[in-house]
């Protein structure tokens, strides 16, 4: 599933064929994709100008002249494709490893503008959406009302990590996915960046802040490397792993940055260590760290990720990071 760099990416590419033009046709070659279409989502949208494009977490948001939202959702396989002007496509079409992905019978919106761009919708799995939702109440919609702070804008600090995991004994890489209390950080760059923090991911959430609520050294550090990460990511047009390519159709270049993300097995690639990456499954989902400069000490936490009893003291241990 694209993750926000990803998402963030494909927003920049489709900017300059959608912010300004008018559409001035819609064309749905389906009712649905993991939900139906607003009621009219054709009609609404044709003769719409959009006046900006924007990213919440992991969706983009088309702000229109007509006070509406247009909110678009990739899903694990959806991609937008461009075709200019000059007749030039921006997409090779099925530039997908997965050969049945990015074909033609998979276009399941194609929005004409009135800059002559044509930009598609193309998603094999449909679990994608397309929502229209009036601009005054985007913040509220049912898509954002519980929605976290944004990761790489000003709501992200230690003080807010320490706000929001006080108290929590959840794992901390559960805790990071959490889209209530952060937005937007997906499975590979929270590996990455509990990697660089030298962080367990089965640490409790908890043990970033101080009895007095204050942030921990790691909780000043790992709100440095979440923006760091995200945008190197950004900076190298996202990750390219299975599903997703960019609206030109090149495919993303920071996969080749992993340091611990997909590696287990690997040596760690941080200098001077020798420890070695594995990999452990939470939450129904891969996590890879290292086992030396990402070490736990046994007391802090049980394989199934909770908090564990100090087996010589018989009482639960708590050691602020």
């Amino acid at each position: 599933m694209p993750e926000l760099p990803e998402v963030e990416t494909v927003r920049r590419g489709l900017g300059p064929a959608m912010v300004g033009a008018r559409f001035t046709r819609v064309t749905l070659r389906r009712p649905n994709l993991r939900f139906p279409f607003p009621e009219r989502f054709a009609e609404r949208l044709a003769g719409a100008t959009v006046v900006d494009l924007a990213r919440r977490a992991k969706y983009l948001t088309a702000g229109l002249d007509t006070g509406e939202t247009l909110i678009m959702h990739l899903g694990m396989s959806g991609r937008f494709d461009v075709a200019l002007p000059d007749g030039a496509n921006l997409s090779p079409g099925d530039f997908y490893l997965d050969g049945a992905l990015g074909t033609p019978k998979h276009d399941h919106v194609v929005m004409a503008m009135s800059n002559g761009a044509t930009v598609t919708y193309n998603d094999a799995r449909r679990f994608g959406f397309m929502d229209l939702v009036p601009t005054d109440g985007l913040a509220t919609c049912r898509h954002f009302a519980r929605m976290g702070v944004e990761p790489l804008g000003d709501g992200l600090s230690a003080q807010a990590i320490a706000r929001l995991f006080r108290h929590r004994i959840t794992p901390l890489k559960s805790a990071l996915l959490d889209q209530r209390l952060i937005a937007g950080l997906g499975n590979i760059y929270v590996c990455e960046a509990l990697h660089r923090a030298g962080l367990h991911p089965e640490l409790p959430a908890g043990a970033l802040a101080r009895a007095d609520g204050s942030p921990t050294p790691k909780a000043r550090l790992l709100a440095r490397v979440i923006r760091d990460v995200l945008t190197e990511a950004v900076a190298a047009g996202g990750s390219t792993l299975r599903d997703y390519v960019r609206t030109d159709g090149s495919s993303g270049a920071f996969q080749h940055r992993f340091r611990v993300y997909d590696r287990s097995g690997e040596t760690c690639t941080t200098r001077k260590c020798t420890g070695t990456v594995a990999r452990l499954v939470q939450a129904g989902r891969s996590t890879f760290y290292c086992t030396t400069c990402q070490s736990l000490p046994v007391d802090r936490v049980s394989p199934q990720g909770r908090v564990a009893h100090n087996e010589r003291t018989g009482k639960r241990s708590r050691t602020d990071c």
